[in-house]
């Protein structure tokens, strides 16, 4: 006999019944193995007991408001989700007592909930409600139905709120309180009437609701339902409402003569004649790089809904993109035909024709120019497979090393810093990793809307468990609200007070001197190198407090563990590399590398930005970070392919740019990526790509980029094609197919092979299985990944070892250098390349909402979010409004030493002084044409941060670029969850069973 380990409430694997820490428990006569500490609740789920349980979710804990888990102990009733086993528990789920007050409690839930069930969307097989009546039995109402005095609130364009159909088990609440952690639901337990309450009293589209979808997700009936759902799901649910209406009541009408039971018996039926044209099918999210996993439910082409349940990196959570962002997959503007430039014009074409000219001007140019004056250009938003037969193509096919990705953009400086000291360009552990650790230090990176879920979990240790936040960045945003200690330093210096703060624990005997004796090399050099990083120069340069800094330093060497969170605020800047190293040596002089709760977390931006790199989309590496100039890594790699390969480093992305502009590269074939919006100096990208004799673009839509384009491919978006994705903690996850490709439109990975084998290749995958087989087969860090591994909702992270085993953990034996130790590496200060002057004298910041994704391309063909957020906008701080007299709506010239964009206003205080925040969604007015073309030096990626703009007040005002309906509108109310404590001291409240009956608290 085994029993389940539980992790982040969810059960997580067996453990043996002989393991020591086991304990016996008899539930209805039957002993059973379990741990302490595990709630009873759950154990009597996995060994496979039936008991009712309404408000009761695993992964939100015992919310105690429905009374429906009743068991009898030693004679006494008790809640089965408050009560922790202990060694000889005798539990009894069927004894009269037990089953009475079972009973009693949903009794007195049915009096909040209508139940007609053959006729309402959610009659899929796990509404809890239709579930409960069925186990318990229950042919007729002791309570009546009685309705509340409100409305149905549908003013959310994603979900519509019942309050009819609510029987306030708060699990929506809990969700949204303290798993996703917006604190925006709550319940007025006061109330004569209670229910619901957005912002204590809000219509939802008014409130601090984020649309995140956590308590549509876990409500337990259809009191709250996605809109997409309602009217499409059922066989009888599409009628007008009227009809709809008269069907209900002829429901509730036969129940008094036959009971419950037949109405089961019927709604039964119909739900599994749903199941004939309803598919659920496991998907990976195509937004950021979190890696939530998911079902989508669809009927033909209509998405139903997405159901996160299993996903490990995410459970019950999503955002509002990855719960409601998917109408662009069914967008009327899709691309269904390849398109052929004719002048200044496009025409449709044939697949054998258009392929059929990729190949010739291919063949022709390198020919004519040689294979280096060909270049690729692999997508983070598309798959594993289909990355490396990019950079297969580029390499073996036409004998290039002239291949990247868009981490250029973003990560690289990441993994440079990574790569430096400590071996792997990866994050050190997974979110569950983040959500142990004793301190959380976020640096540049605004998580709350640019990685949401990773946030929420954040959140939760935040309040729930004690976790200390500190946030470094420029603008107010919610994670730095939340913060324990709130740093703004200077735009571009955060290396330096990272090495002063550094340096102060080496000083100060704080610093962890035997993790740095047994796995650190370099100490000696690293600390000459922190000589001029002194507390008093970090203050002076950053605009710093010396105590502030101070406290920073041993709030990090008290901590148990050290977490470092960072993203686009360090990586686009001229030092991005370096300061991404300041960090990792930071954590090696603090020990917090080599267990749980510690370590360097780079947030990778896209979903598939890791995997792209790992899939070898780089200049310089084969799949697996395999150095292109290592002779015995070339000679594996010329052996699987059967070719001879370049053997120096080619063009990164940036360089490729320059090289268009040198007239030394000719062609470039791109696929899945908005370089002409997302590249910095937009301006200066745009004229490379005019001069181009050949230029190959491969998207699901008509892009900015595809304008320049020779040829234009269409391909299919993740829903509908399988394959991997790699997310940021390294998790490789598949996702299936959803829906056929969209007629005319083929996946990536079959258009590059069509093209490959029509320059002579001769590549013969019939699935993308096969490419991911081939991959592992040269590549070290992924050799025991395939298919098989990764059905359903299991996942790897590399490294993995070739009988499957993986690492959720780097570095709990060794780091990954020869020696197994870690480098610290000396670094020097040079300071932001685009600098203010008279002329230039605000500082533009840049980076992602919350409701959008990049540039938006996906995001504005999703009609809900458009509404919440339906234009780009610059934030400017009150102070500078009053100063240059401006208001929101007011329009307004930025202009660069670069580019020039018109924009409205947004007064806001998430910005102060002279600093601005642009976000990039936007294709009419992008922030890169005002970018530079500054990188870093160690990796090319571009200095997005260091933008300093001149700000020209137009006479035109406008309405505010943010609409009331907005998030940030809201007023949230947070509170310790649905607060059940309350309903108990409710006059009408009377405890199940018995009122002599102690109840073990929550």
């Amino acid at each position: 006999m085994q029993t389940s380990a539980i992790v982040n409430g969810k059960r997580n694997g067996t453990v043996p019944a002989e393991d020591p820490v086991a304990v016996d428990v008899v539930i209805d006569g039957s002993s059973h193995a379990a741990r302490p500490g595990e709630r009873l609740v759950d154990l009597i789920n996995r060994v496979g007991l039936k008991l009712s349980q309404v408000c009761y979710h695993p992964q939100l804990g015992p919310i105690q408001t429905c009374d429906t888990c009743m068991v009898e102990i030693n004679g006494q009733l008790v809640r089965a989700c408050a009560t922790t086993v202990s060694s000889g528990m005798s539990v009894s789920t069927v004894s009269p007592k037990a089953d009475a007050a079972q009973r009693e409690a949903f009794d007195r839930i049915l009096i909040n909930h209508m139940l007609y069930c053959t006729v309402c969307d959610n009659n899929n097989g796990n509404c809890t409600m239709h579930n409960t009546t069925k186990l318990l039995a229950i042919e007729h109402q002791k309570f009546p139905f009685e309705p509340k005095p409100y409305e149905v609130d549908d003013t959310n364009p994603f979900y519509r709120y019942d309050p009819d159909q609510c029987v306030l088990c708060g699990r929506c609440v809990e969700a949204c309180q303290n798993v996703e952690v917006n604190e925006t639901l709550s319940i007025n337990w006061d109330d004569p009437h209670p229910r619901v309450l957005w912002d204590g009293g809000s219509t939802i589209n008014e409130s601090s609701c984020v649309s995140c979808g956590h308590c549509v997700t876990v409500c337990p009936c259809n009191a709250l339902m996605e809109k997409s759902m309602l009217g499409h799901a059922g066989f009888f649910t599409g009628i007008s409402k009227k009809a709809l209406n008269s069907m209900i009541d002829v429901v509730k009408g036969i129940e008094p003569d036959s009971g419950y039971g037949a109405i089961m018996r019927l709604s039964e039926a119909e739900s599994e004649m749903r199941e004939s044209r309803i598919r659920r099918t496991k998907t990976v999210c195509t937004y950021c790089g979190v890696g939530c996993s998911f079902n989508i439910w669809t009927k033909d082409r209509h998405i139903l809904k997405v159901e996160p349940s299993e996903g490990p990196a995410n459970g019950i959570s999503t955002c509002v993109k990855g719960k409601f962002g998917w109408d662009y997959v069914n967008a009327p503007d899709r691309l269904t035909k390849p398109l052929i430039r004719e002048g200044d014009a496009f025409r449709e074409a044939s697949w054998d024709e258009a392929l059929d000219l990729v190949a010739r001007r291919f063949t022709e140019i390198k020919a004519r120019h040689g294979p280096d004056s060909l270049a690729f250009i692999s997508s983070s938003k598309c798959t594993n497979e289909e990355s490396y037969l990019m950079q297969k193509l580029a390499r073996a096919v036409i004998g290039t090393n002239n291949i990247d990705n868009c981490s250029r953009y973003c990560q690289a400086p990441a993994t440079m810093g990574l790569f430096r000291t400590v071996g792997y360009g990866g994050d050190s552990g997974s979110i569950h990793d983040i959500e142990h650790a004793g301190l959380v230090l976020i640096i540049g990176s605004n998580t709350a809307e640019s990685h949401p879920v990773l946030a929420t979990r954040v959140k939760r240790a935040h309040k729930l468990h004690g976790q200390k936040l500190i946030v470094s960045d420029l603008r107010m945003h919610e994670m730095a609200r939340r913060a324990d200690v709130f740093l703004h330093p200077k735009p571009g210096t955060d290396l330096v007070w990272l090495s002063a703060v550094t340096r102060y624990l080496l000083e100060n005997g704080l610093a962890h001197e035997d993790f740095l004796r047994q796995w650190v090399n370099g100490i000696e050099e690293y600390k000459k190198a922190l000589e001029p990083f002194t507390m008093e120069f970090a203050s002076q340069t950053c605009g710093l407090p010396v105590e502030t800094l101070e406290k920073v330093a041993h709030m990090i060497a008290e901590a148990s563990g050290v977490c470092v969170l960072w993203a686009m605020g360090v990586t686009q800047h001229s030092q991005g590399s370096d300061t991404s190293t300041a960090i990792s040596n930071l954590l090696l002089v603090s020990g917090n590398y080599m267990r749980t709760g510690t370590g360097a977390y780079p947030l990778r931006g896209h979903n598939n930005v890791q995997g792209a790199s790992d899939s070898g989309a780089m200049p310089n590496n084969l799949p697996g970070y395999q150095s292109v100039d290592d002779p015995e890594v070339r000679a594996r790699f010329e052996a699987a392919w059967k070719v001879q390969l370049p053997t120096t480093k080619g063009l990164d992305n940036h360089e490729m740019v320059d090289a268009i502009h040198q007239d030394k590269l000719k062609s470039l074939y791109l696929f899945g990526e908005e370089m002409a919006l997302v590249d910095s100096n937009a301006n200066l990208v745009a004229a490379a790509f005019s001069k181009l004799d050949f230029f190959v673009v491969q998207d699901i839509f008509f892009s900015t980029t595809c304008r320049f384009a020779d040829v234009v491919l269409p391909a299919s978006p993740s829903l509908e094609k399988e394959g991997t994705f790699t997310s940021t903690e390294r998790r490789i996850q598949r996702l299936h197919q959803v829906f056929e490709p969209l007629s005319g439109s083929r996946p990536d990975w079959k258009i590059t092979q069509d093209i490959s084998n029509r320059l002579g290749a001769n590549w013969n995958y019939a699935h993308p299985s096969e490419i991911m087989s081939e991959m592992a087969s040269v590549t070290p860090m992924l050799a025991g990944v395939n298919y098989d591994r990764l059905e359903g909702y299991k996942s790897l992270q590399w490294p993995v070892a070739a009988d499957g085993s993986d690492q959720p953990l780097l570095y709990m034996k060794n780091f990954n250098f020869p020696d197994g130790k870690a480098r610290l590496f000396p670094l020097t200060w040079t300071g932001p390349v685009d600098k203010p002057n008279a002329q230039f004298d605000l500082h533009l910041n840049n980076g992602r909402l919350l409701e959008h994704f990049h540039e938006g391309n996906l995001t504005y063909r999703v009609e809900g979010i458009r509404e919440k957020t339906p234009d780009t906008f610059v934030e400017i701080s009150p102070e500078l409004a009053r100063e240059r007299g401006v208001q929101s709506g007011t329009w307004l010239l930025l202009i660069s030493r670069y580019g020039q964009v018109r924009v409205r206003a947004l007064v806001t205080d998430r910005v102060s002084g002279h600093e601005l925040y642009m976000p990039m969604n936007s294709t009419e007015s992008p922030v890169n044409r005002l970018t530079s073309s500054h990188t870093d030096p160690a990796t090319h990626t571009p200095a997005y941060k260091e933008t300093c703009v001149n700000m020209q007040v137009l006479a035109e005002v406008g309405e505010s670029p943010l609409p009331r309906v907005n998030s940030r509108f809201g007023h949230p109310t947070p509170q310790e969850g649905v607060e059940v404590e309350r309903k108990w001291k409710r006059p009408d409240y009377r405890l199940p069973g018995s009122e002599l009956v102690q109840i073990q608290p929550k």
